[in-house]
């Protein structure tokens, strides 16, 4: 009884104090608990293009993207390494499970099998539409190799056998929308505003997502072996630049998540919460030019109604020519129609690509972006 009336007056005087002290400090709400996964280390050194090394990069901006989350009130940080040593793939995903983390985020650089290449890409754990496009996963899924007894711990698992890869999708369905999303927010925040080229959300076959228990996307930042990007990214400016968008793509995460759902475990994201995330985050407007997502372009006449269109809402239908173009999203905020563009393509519209009009008239997107003041 003592006790019961000693809290009492500790809540009352916490009422009359401070509601938000009461709230953060009584009620100690559960942390957004972040795994951040460094790729490689130690005997591993990942790629080493232009003579960059790939795992020395990704630990330095995983714990400058781990210091920027410590400091958000409300994030709680786990490293699946934060020195230069060897982690077994099989055991990184395993960190975030045992402590029921939120989700689990790993980095990488990547390095180009055909000459040009750069960019920034995002992945989420699935085979794309035609089980093709492994060359990235191969590579990354490769470094079991280089661990004792792989032929016993990956029961015999080939990277390189498309049959081997398929087997590890099925878990990470349950949380593939909420990874699109997470990849989305990192992946647009790259893109739109360190002006790197976009690769885009894609979905392949990674060993060290195939076991996470939570949403879980793969980072490739850029290209060591691209002379330009390489030198960018191992850079201190490149680094805290990389750091800090990655960062704010998990913040915005997490607060667009917190309208979906009271369903924690496995809240459905739906189109409208994409849209809403967008707020959580700095808007791109452009004044007098609307954005707008091309879904495909026919000489066949569709209603737009969304059994046509995978269920996407609000597709209009415009004559180009002899060709009929089907268009999904309308608006100037650029970072939104980047998002709609990856919900797009996860219904199935993967050569989705955004354009952009001044009125009436189709512009050239390239040509908005380079003269656009913000």
């Amino acid at each position: 009884m003592k006790t019961n009336l000693l809290f009492l007056l500790v809540l009352s005087f916490c009422l009359v104090i401070n509601k938000t002290t009461l709230i953060a400090g009584v009620l100690q709400q559960k942390p957004f608990v972040v795994v951040l996964d460094a790729g490689h280390g130690g005997h591993d050194t990942g790629n080493r293009g232009n003579g960059y090394i790939e795992k020395d990069i990704v630990l330095d901006v995983t714990l400058q993207v781990g210091k920027i989350l410590e400091n958000t009130p409300g994030f709680e940080v786990v490293y699946t390494r934060k020195t230069d040593v060897f982690v077994i793939l099989e055991e990184r995903a395993p960190i975030a499970n045992k402590i029921d983390a939120d989700i689990f985020v790993s980095i990488h650089c990547d390095a180009f099998t055909r000459t040009g290449a750069y960019g920034a890409g995002t992945f989420v754990m699935g085979l794309n539409k035609s089980g093709k496009n492994l060359s990235t996963a191969k590579k990354e899924n490769e470094v079991i190799f280089l661990e004792e007894n792989y032929e016993e711990r990956y029961a015999g698992f080939d990277p390189n056998s498309p049959e081997s890869l398929i087997g590890l999708t099925i878990l990470q369905q349950e949380y593939l929308d909420q990874s699109i999303m997470l990849a989305g927010l990192i992946q647009n925040n790259m893109v739109n505003k360190l002006g790197r080229n976009d690769r885009s959300v894609r979905q392949d076959v990674f060993w060290v997502l195939h076991h996470s228990y939570m949403p879980s996307v793969l980072i490739e930042m850029g290209f060591l072996t691209n002379k330009a990007e390489g030198a960018y990214i191992n850079s201190s400016k490149g680094r805290k630049e990389m750091s800090r968008e990655i960062a704010n793509g998990i913040i915005a995460y997490k607060k667009s998540i917190s309208l979906a759902t009271s369903d924690a475990q496995n809240p459905t994201i739906t189109e409208e919460e994409i849209k809403e995330a967008i707020k959580t985050s700095e808007e791109k407007n452009f004044k007098g030019i609307d954005f707008r997502v091309q879904l495909a372009a026919s000489s066949k006449k569709l209603d737009e109604k969304p059994y046509n269109f995978k269920g996407l809402k609000g597709v209009d239908r415009e004559k180009e020519g002899a060709l009929y173009k089907y268009y999904y999203g309308k608006t100037s905020d650029y970072n939104e129609i980047q998002l709609m563009k990856t919900f797009a393509q996860e219904k199935g519209y993967t050569s989705a690509y955004v354009v952009a009009f001044k009125g009436e008239k189709k512009v050239k997107l390239s040509d908005v972006l380079k003269n656009q003041d913000n």
